[in-house]
Formats: C-alpha cells, structure tokens, sequence
C-alpha cells in the first residue's frame, strides 16, 4: 500500500508588542512569542507543517489598530498565496479590536488561511473555533477599554491634584523631577510678550516686531500667530493645571500675574475687526510729509470709519477750511495713491537713465561698483516690495522721493540721488526688512 501524501502548510509567526520597552535586550518578549510558536510549529510537523523563513514581528504598535508594518507585509504574504497558517501566541497579539479582527478573518477565509493561537487551542476554520474567538476578542477588546478608562481616570486626578503629566514643556518653564520649574530667561520672553501685546493690542503687528528682533519659541522657531495665541491662552502661566476646560491650581509657581493676564484677555475678547482696524490705523502714512497739492501745500494723511471699515486719506491743506484753490485735489484714497506712486517708481528705478545716473553718482563712494550691480540692486527691490514691513517701505518712499505733486490729471515724482545711493548700498547688502512669511 502506497503511503498517503501530507500536504505542506507553510507557517507565518506573527509577534507584537505595544510599547518599545525591554525591546533592545538580548531575549526580549517578540523573542519569547516567536520561541513559544516556533515549538508550537515544530510539534505539528507530522501533519506537514513547515515554518516560513521570514519574520513577522511589530515591537512598539498597539493592538487596536491595523497600521503596523510586520502585519501589513504579512497580509500581502497571504494576498500573494505565500502562507497557510497564521500562528500567534495570543489572539490578541494579532489584534485587540473585535472589528478589525473580523476584518483579518476575512482575508484569511477569502484566502484558506488558517490562524491558530498556541495558549488558545481552536481552528477557525470550524464554528466552535469561530465562536471560541469571538468570545475571547471581546474580552481583549473590553480589557483594552477598561485599561484606557484607568489610564483616563488617572491622568484627570493627577491633573485636579495640579500635576505635571508630561509632555514638552511650554516656553517659560523647564521639567525637573517631573515637575515644571521657571526657566528665568524664557519667563522674560514670556513676560516680555505679554505686556507689549497688552501695548499693541495687535497680534500681527507683535508677530512682525518679534519676528524683527529673532524671538524664537522653545525649539528654536519664529514665533507666528498660532504659537502667540497659544502662549497668551495658556493658564499654565496663572499657575494653573487645566484638564478638559477645567482649571485646577497646578503645583509650578506662575509666570504671569491675575492682572495682566486679566487685562491682556480683555483685549483678545474684543471684535477682531475692530483690534485690526486699529492697528491699520496706527500703520504709517507711507507719503507723510512728502506729498503735495497743486498749490505747494502741504496735503495731511487722515483716516474715518463707517460701517465697522476704515478708510484712510491725504486731504488738501485748508479742506476743513474749505479753503482750497481751483484745480487742487481736495482729497485723494491714501490705498490708491500710494500704490500709484509706487508703481512710478518701480518705472523710473527700472529706467536706464536713473541706473546710469545713480551708478555715476555713486562711484566715488563705492569704487569697486558696476553698473551691472546698480541695475540689479535697483531692480532687486521690485519682487521683495509687498513682502517689506509698512514702516520699512515708507522709510525707502523717504529716502527715495524728495516730493510728489498730485495733480487732478497726474503725479509729479522728485527723486534724492543721494536716496538712491543709500538704497544700493542698502540691497546689496541686504537691509531692507522683511515680514515673517
């Protein structure tokens, strides 16, 4: 009689652990998993099972979810028809969500795997295999829930007694056995912050000038809108340990005092709108003292509100009076004629003549200047124009223009020479500053 031909089954061990810890000894927990199923495999040679040479193990990847590497490579494995039994020490170990294990059980029926736990004898390829593990993923699932819920209830009664729970600390304070402690330096920054937004009343404008000056967070990066929002909102500077909304007296010392802290909130409560229409109206008169009428005199930058808006003008000398001659401007929009004296002059900058000119009349002070380099630096302020603070493009519209002259049918620009050799001097060497991207 012929001897009966045991198929192979080839096996795939599949090893996880949820945290990295213990993972970097010589014999860690993936090891005593994998030595438990290798044995497991080992015994049921006879019935032609055969171990897989690659290795399936996640060290480090939670349970309750299916994005981890060593299981997604097993799964192709299984796609490709390279496996037929998966072996686990634990069904847990596989997953612990009931829904992501129907999810699992799917592929291997589709695919006629088999998955045997070694410390859980059942096969699922039978119904009381099926009902076995559904049985005992609800109770992984439950117990991964009840260990979240501790954890939870743990982490709010720390938070009630004003402890630390970690994290990385906030600009203001370092960690010393697992307590915030006040790092004097940063908590000058922090102090620093709050009582000039308190005087400007503007975050962008307070972004602008920190940003100006190099003031940098904890980690070393520019300080924006979000992290000044975040730092002028965070009771951790009262002292305070906050948990879901709920404010509790936090074991640190405070940074910042009840009354500033009162008196800047007050500010951020006000209308958006209203704080920006403010600062818009501290922004300066780019053409303030530069900008004449028709007549010779002197037009006055002037600002009123309607509707929630704010409008911003350069009235003729005497329209209060209502003494302004025929043939004056009695008022032009400050937007547009501002942005019409710049558009000339980008014109002249870019016109041979004022290169050729400011390049002669600079020679004798830098001898080593090309005309080349005049022509760059000239056209170099064009492209970084809207990115200049508003303080810094009405300190070039000074020293470039010695006067406009509005006219009902035009603009009359004069230029200072002398301005022109400052503003090479000043983009080669790459002065003009700039607003925080």
């Amino acid at each position: 009689m012929k001897k009966p031909v045991t198929r192979k089954l080839r096996c795939a061990v599949y090893t996880r652990k949820s945290t990295e810890e213990g993972l970097d000894m010589e014999f860690n927990s993936l090891d005593a998993q994998r030595e438990a199923c290798e044995a497991y495999v080992a015994s049921q040679k006879p019935e032609g099972w055969i171990l897989v040479p690659d290795r399936y193990d996640d060290g480090g990847f939670s349970g309750g979810t299916l994005e981890r590497p060593a299981l997604k490579r097993l799964l192709v494995d299984i796609e490709d028809g390279r496996v037929d039994v998966v072996v686990v020490y634990k069904i847990d170990r596989l997953s612990r969500s009931l829904m992501d294990f129907a999810k699992l059980v799917e592929v291997f029926d589709r695919r006629g795997v088999t998955f045997v736990s070694v410390t859980q004898s059942f096969n699922t390829t039978t119904s009381m295999g099926r009902l076995t593990l559904n049985i005992l993923l609800s109770f992984a699932q439950f117990e991964r829930e009840v260990i979240g819920e501790r954890i939870r209830d743990k982490f709010a009664a720390s938070r009630a007694r004003g402890m630390w729970m970690g994290g990385h600390p906030p600009l203001g304070y370092d960690v010393k056995d697992r307590k915030l402690v006040i790092n004097e330096t940063e908590a000058n920054v922090v102090r620093m912050i709050f009582a000039r937004f308190l005087k400007v009343g503007s975050a962008t404008v307070l972004v602008r000038e920190l940003t100006k000056e190099r003031v940098t967070s904890k980690r070393g990066k520019p300080i924006d809108k979000g992290f000044l929002y975040k730092l002028l909102n965070n009771r951790v500077y009262l002292g305070e340990a906050v948990h879901k909304g709920v404010a509790h007296p936090g074991e640190h010392a405070a940074i910042i005092g009840r009354d500033l802290w009162d008196r800047v909130h007050a500010i951020i409560q006000q209308s958006p709108r209203s704080r920006a229409a403010n600062t818009r109206a501290q922004t300066p008169a780019l053409l303030k003292g530069i900008v004449f009428g028709a007549d010779g005199r002197a037009m006055t930058p002037t600002h009123a509100r309607k509707g929630g808006r704010l409008y911003r003008y350069y009235v003729a000398a005497g329209q209060l009076k209502a003494d302004v001659p025929p043939g004056v401007v009695r008022r032009a929009p400050a937007a547009e004629l501002e942005a019409a004296v710049v558009d000339q002059l980008r014109g002249l900058l870019r016109s041979p003549e004022i290169v050729v000119g400011t390049w002669r009349s600079a020679r004798p002070e830098i001898e080593v200047l090309s005309e080349t380099e005049v022509r760059e630096a000239l056209l170099g302020l064009d492209p970084i124009w809207e990115e200049l603070f508003p303080a810094e493009q009405a300190r070039i519209l000074q020293l470039l223009v010695e006067r406009v002259d509005v006219h009902p049918d035009r603009l009359d620009l004069q230029l200072r020479v002398e301005g022109l050799q400052t503003l090479v001097a000043d983009l080669r060497a790459g002065k003009p500053e700039r607003r925080a991207a």
